[in-house]
């Protein structure tokens, strides 16, 4: 049963490729393909312009240059690289159990040096293993460690921890967290706002996928005990009240599989579009019918959230998946650019009145 089951999920993701023109954008707005990158995942940006993008089923890491005419392969064999950072000029690559620096990175494009693995206790499993990382406003380390499981309640498990560069001074900094594969920082209040991928076997519409945010070290945010503010969990809610723990920033579509997520941070969007959050939805694999498959996008007002709205959309038409939007980076100039791990694509948005 296991082996039919896998078939046809690979089945039900056939696609022949994206077709540029079905992706629907705001008025004003444009996409084009930016580069091939095989499995695409997470990415950063250099401050020579390097784009750096994860390939996790690969085992490898990228490097696209010269706006997406050139891509090479810095490093292979790796242990399900998902998440990247940079400080300084240093890259930093999240494996499941270990992270590695590789100093002064863009001046080692064609030569990478040996790896430094940063001391840290990270788990080996494989269930929701697939690392996030990113630097903090206060340049910490931050890392996310999914639940082994579906739904469990492991110590030492869903949460986002933080450390200095080296891996030193590690603390918890959220927990209560299923699994986190995306967050980012306010860019005027600091706040971590990050997504959290609700638990499956619930049903088509239960729980609700999630965008948090943590506004101070040592929040829970309810796995999983409670689920998107409001239900408790069948199994391990049991005497608990989601009136502890802290609620959503803003629900999302259950199972819509919400991955990174980026604050809107250039000029070239019109004014409406500056400092608002933008989602990628990597769309559902549990569902009788797909849902995501999309780039939202959050307006705020007074650091609240207002409106949860579809910003580019089409990657789903009826039932037939033609890509995945996994991250969203804004370069230099203004632009958006979104990795989709199913197309093997990075893309340009743009906008020109």
């Amino acid at each position: 049963m296991k082996q039919i089951f896998s078939v046809l999920f690979l089945m039900s993701f056939a696609s022949g490729g994206l077709a540029i023109e079905a992706i629907q954008l705001p008025p004003g707005f444009t996409i084009e393909e930016y580069a091939s990158v095989p499995n695409a995942r997470s990415m950063v940006l250099g401050e020579n312009g390097t784009i750096f993008v994860s390939n996790r089923r690969g085992g490898s890491v990228y490097a696209v240059r010269d706006n997406g005419k050139q891509t090479i392969r810095l490093l292979k064999g790796l242990n399900t690289p998902n998440g990247i950072a940079l400080l300084d000029g240093d890259l930093y690559v999240a494996e499941i159990d270990r992270v590695t620096r590789y100093r002064d990175i863009e001046s080692h494009l064609n030569d990478v040096p040996p790896g430094e693995v940063l001391d840290i206790d990270l788990p080996s499993d494989r269930h929701h293993g697939w690392r996030y990382i990113a630097f903090g406003p206060d340049n910490k380390l931050y890392v996310s460690i999914g639940a082994p499981c579906n739904i469990c309640d492991e110590t030492g498990y869903a949460s986002i921890v933080r450390m200095n560069p080296d891996g030193s001074e590690r603390e918890t900094f959220a927990s209560g967290i299923r699994n986190s594969v995306g967050f980012t920082w306010h860019p005027e209040t600091g706040d971590l706002w990050f997504t959290d991928n609700g638990r499956d076997m619930l049903g088509d519409d239960l729980p609700a996928d999630e965008i948090n945010r943590a506004t101070e070290p040592g929040q829970h945010f309810g796995y999983p005990y409670c689920h998107a503010g409001d239900l408790l969990d069948p199994q391990f809610g049991k005497g608990k009240r989601c009136s502890d723990y802290r609620p959503p920033a803003q629900k999302l579509g259950a199972h819509v599989a919400s991955l990174g997520v980026r604050f809107y941070t250039g000029t070239q969007f019109p004014e409406n579009y500056r400092g608002q959050l933008f989602i990628a939805e990597h769309g559902s694999w549990n569902r009788s019918k797909k849902v995501g498959y999309k780039v939202s996008m959050l307006k705020l007002v007074d650091g609240d959230v207002v409106s949860y709205e579809p910003f580019a959309t089409g990657w789903l038409q009826g039932q037939s998946v033609s890509g995945r939007p996994v991250d969203l980076l804004v370069l230099e100039d203004g632009s958006l650019l979104v990795s989709d791990d199913h197309a093997d694509k990075l893309y340009r948005i743009s906008y020109s009145e």
